[in-house]
C-alpha cells in the first residue's frame, strides 16, 4: 500500500512539473532581441499576410535600423518567396515558417514575392511599387 501511495504522489508531482506555467506562451513582439557572446542583434519580423498587393506584408513599409536583421514570417496558407533584386532571395517560405535572418538594416529597397509578383513591400523609406492593379482583395 505504501508503494502505491508513493507512486501516486510521484505521478502527481511529475504532472505538475511537466505542465509548467499552465498558460500559452507569450507572443513575441517586433523587434525581438537575439544574440549572445557580448553582441546583441535585433531582428525585425515582417509578416506575410497573403496576396493583398501593397497590404501583403505587415509592417509595410518596414523600418530596419542599421545593424538589424529581417525575418519574413509566413502567416498565409500558401508558400511565398521574398526577393529584393540583387540583394536577397529568401527561398520558399512554407505556411507557418520563417525565413532565415537577413542583415538588411542598411538596405533601402522594395521587395516582392517572386511566386506572386503583385505582393509588394519596402524597407527603410524606399517607395513601395504599384502592385499593378492589386488591392486589399487580391490581384
Amino acid at each position: 500500500m505504501h508503494a502505491r501511495t508513493s507512486l501516486m504522489v510521484f505521478a502527481a508531482a511529475l504532472v505538475m512539473v511537466s505542465c509548467g506555467g499552465g498558460g500559452a506562451a507569450p507572443t513575441p513582439t517586433t523587434p525581438t532581441s537575439t544574440g549572445g557572446g557580448g553582441t546583441t542583434a535585433t531582428t525585425v519580423t515582417i509578416t506575410i499576410v497573403g496576396e493583398k498587393g501593397a497590404l501583403s506584408f505587415n509592417p509595410n513599409p518596414a523600418s530596419v535600423p542599421a545593424g538589424q536583421m529581417v525575418i519574413w514570417k509566413n502567416a498565409d496558407k500558401i508558400v511565398h518567396r521574398v526577393v529584393i533584386e540583387g540583394v536577397v532571395d529568401t527561398g520558399d517560405i512554407a505556411p507557418g515558417a520563417s525565413s532565415a535572418p537577413k542583415p538588411l538594416g542598411d538596405v533601402s529597397k522594395s521587395y516582392h514575392c517572386s511566386i506572386h509578383p503583385g505582393m509588394v513591400g519596402s524597407l527603410n523609406g524606399a517607395a513601395t511599387p504599384d502592385p499593378g492593379g492589386c488591392d486589399g482583395y487580391g490581384c
